[in-house]
């Protein structure tokens, strides 16, 4: 099983047009490298049609003073609120919710997700159905410039190419408020965080803190 289906087991419930398409499994912070032809930007330019576009779905609901930069894409049933801010490279997916005074940038929030309060999703995955908390931040950039590395299940470490990765929050994970992941974190799906911590590395069931 690759990583992708590890992290992400429902993935496969949905219908291709709705999501992202990885072309590894074992990588799936590869659609957030803006270099590759397979990037978020790249996908989303290609649905729309046109470079820098935007598709917002109809039944898509946005909120007061909400600013979207191109390309993105909004899906059906997704809620935008009041004073979200999407960068380049937002997907946001079926029924999920960017919330007040949230900023996505080049990351994913997949189907029934959330990301309701003040949180910051930079260069991220977020999994079916997860939720972060009030104030959440997915750091993407380490302090010292390097590049960032991700740890395997088996303690290893390998190096993802990317200056730029913030986290891949597995499906149906809960995180609490005031959380800050550090750049390359992984969590793995059904994990619950409590609030006011700091993470890094991988967060397995049993290791919740």
């Amino acid at each position: 099983m690759g990583l992708l289906n590890e992290l992400f087991p429902r993935l496969s419930e949905f219908p291709p047009e709705i999501v992202p398409k990885w072309l590894d499994d074992e990588v799936p912070w590869s659609i957030l490298d803006q270099t590759s032809s397979n990037s978020l930007v790249k996908q989303i330019e290609a649905l729309v049609g046109e470079e820098g576009g935007i598709f917002i779905h109809p039944s898509a609901e946005l909120g007061e003073f909400v600013t979207i930069e191109g390309p993105c894409f909004i899906g059906e049933g997704v809620q935008i609120r009041h004073s979200a801010y999407l960068r380049s490279g937002s997907w946001i997916c079926r029924n999920s919710i960017v919330g007040h005074s949230t900023e996505i940038k080049n990351s994913v929030l997949l189907p029934e997700s959330k990301a309701p309060h003040f949180n910051y999703v930079g260069d991220s995955i977020i999994g079916v159905g997860a939720n972060i908390g009030a104030g959440v931040k997915l750091s993407n950039v380490r302090n010292d410039g390097r590049g960032v590395s991700i740890r395997l299940k088996d303690g290893s470490k390998i190096e993802t190419g990317l200056r730029k990765m913030g986290a891949l929050v597995g499906d149906a994970v809960k995180i609490g408020c005031n959380v800050v992941t550090n750049p390359g974190s992984i969590i793995e799906s059904g994990v619950m965080i409590g609030p006011n911590e700091t993470l890094g590395g991988r967060i397995s069931k049993g290791q919740e803190r």
